[in-house]
């Protein structure tokens, strides 16, 4: 069950190891590649500012954003910033979050993000802690999918493990990691089953397109190539 409160709590935790972490930064660190094919690690910290303004916007019932084109733009406009700027407008745009995140509201309605998607406005803090976790380890810098809390990590897998359900290329797939938790997912392909056995940072990983599943035991079948999110 979504515990909004708890979920806020946790993202300021979240929020706080992202900002010391991008403190000790400098301009030269923040412009040297990220984990991401394509961006500096400027450009994950300014999607991460853009991507709170964003979620203000869809707590406020505007679009997420005007469209894909000035999303982009804004965050090859704010990458080559210095580290001070960049620095405060995460802080700024994480703080106009939270605010937003925390006013009174009905909690149970749907709102719309990218894309035609749907969720429940409950659901919003986690999915920016989503956001702050692993684009924290994506700048590449000591923060790594193992050091993530364990029940984000366990409530991540069900999420994408939700999100490929049933998906037209994905087998039925049962997900395992060391600790005895299980989940399903894919089953809109023919084939299967297959069982994905592995830790739960290591199933994660290949779940979220970090890692290619490599660390994984599989058996049934070959691993399953998940489509991009």
């Amino acid at each position: 069950m979504t515990d909004h409160v708890h979920d806020l709590a946790a993202l300021r935790q979240a929020t706080d190891r992202l900002l010391s972490a991008t403190e000790k930064l400098d301009d030269a660190a923040l412009a040297e590649p990220s984990l991401l094919p394509g961006w500096s690690r400027g450009h994950v910290v300014a999607h991460l500012s853009r991507n709170a303004d964003a979620l203000v916007n869809v707590l406020q019932g505007r679009p997420m954003y005007a469209d894909s084109e000035t999303r982009d733009g804004d965050i090859e406009r704010d990458a080559p910033r210095a580290q001070a700027e960049q620095l405060a407008d995460l802080a700024a745009s994480a703080d106009r979050f939270v605010t937003a995140a925390a006013a009174p509201a009905d909690w149970s309605r749907t709102v719309e993000l990218r894309n035609g998607v749907t969720d429940s406005a409950s659901r919003i803090p986690f999915r920016r802690r989503v956001e702050v976790e692993l684009h924290h380890v994506d700048l590449g810098i000591g923060y790594e999918l193992e050091d993530l809390p364990d029940d984000f990590t366990a409530r991540e897998i069900d999420f994408l493990a939700e999100r490929f359900a049933g998906h037209a290329a994905v087998v039925s797939t049962g997900l395992a990691d060391d600790r005895g938790r299980t989940w399903t997912t894919g089953g809109g392909a023919e084939g299967g089953p297959v069982a994905v056995r592995g830790t739960a940072s290591e199933l994660l990983a290949w779940l979220s397109g970090r890692r290619d599943g490599s660390a994984l035991t599989v058996n049934g079948g070959p691993l399953p190539a998940l489509p991009p999110l």
